[in-house]
């Protein structure tokens, strides 16, 4: 894709599913890529792998949710290779269970990881895209904060959060030539789906009009051109990758 080459790209929680595949498709189309993960070594791993494969990365470990480690990861990126051109924020966790059942805990750690670090991380790149007046921050939300999802009140919530901050943030940022956009996957084959009852799986693979589940690739590709310059007049957008399950 167009414009993608030499640049340096940040993925969070980066090292398996969706995440690793985003990273795998940017090292692919010549972005040196910086995997984040919660463990030193882990994001070494996926780095690894990724360079294994003539990519060209680096692992830095990151808790996205704390202002001070995502600020900190930003300041080594920028001393290493002196720019950051895309944010890809991936980093996820999920704690269901039914409204009466869930834990205020539960409730508290899904959204401080998911919208938390959506905003630390996008806070602290957003000071160097504005100065180079360039930039793509890439959101990964979920079909289930557009339609909800029974279980899932605290993720459902998250994941919403997400869509209303791209939209917001998009329209602050637009000016200085920053896109910011968000891509919603439907159920997609990756670890953290596996686990689901296969009652439940079947459910959404029903009413999904192409009949299947997605792979963690065909996410990874949108995100690639929302991230290329032929993504470049696209911003403050909800991009669906669901096989057609919500058509809204």
């Amino acid at each position: 894709m167009r414009g993608l080459r030499e640049k340096i790209a940040i993925v969070t929680g980066a090292t398996r599913g969706i995440g690793f595949a985003i990273a795998r498709r940017l090292a692919e189309e010549g972005v040196t890529v910086v995997v984040t993960s919660r463990e030193q070594q882990r994001a070494e791993d996926a780095a690894g792998r990724l360079r294994a494969d003539g990519g060209a990365a680096i692992g830095l470990a990151t808790v996205v949710h704390e202002a001070a480690s995502a600020a900190a990861m930003v300041g080594r990126v920028l001393e290493q290779f002196g720019a950051i051109h895309i944010l890809v924020n991936n980093a996820a966790t999920v704690r269901d269970n039914l409204l009466l059942r869930m834990k205020p805990q539960d409730w508290d750690d899904v959204i401080r990881v998911n919208l938390g670090g959506v905003f630390h991380c996008t806070q602290a790149v957003s000071r160097t895209m504005l100065k180079q007046r360039a930039g793509r921050i890439i959101n990964l939300t979920s079909i289930v904060g557009v339609i909800g999802n029974a279980g899932q009140a605290n993720y459902a919530a998250s994941k919403a959060g997400i869509i209303g901050f791209t939209k917001s943030v998009a329209r602050e940022l637009a000016s200085r030539g920053i896109t910011v956009n968000a891509v919603a996957p439907g159920l997609i084959e990756t670890d953290m789906t596996s686990g689901l009852p296969q009652t439940v799986r079947e459910a959404f693979i029903a009413d999904t009009p192409l009949g299947r589940a997605g792979l963690p690739e065909d996410v990874a590709g949108v995100v690639a051109f929302l991230a290329s310059d032929d993504g470049a007049f696209i911003t403050g957008q909800v991009i669906h990758v669901d096989g057609g399950l919500v058509m809204a």
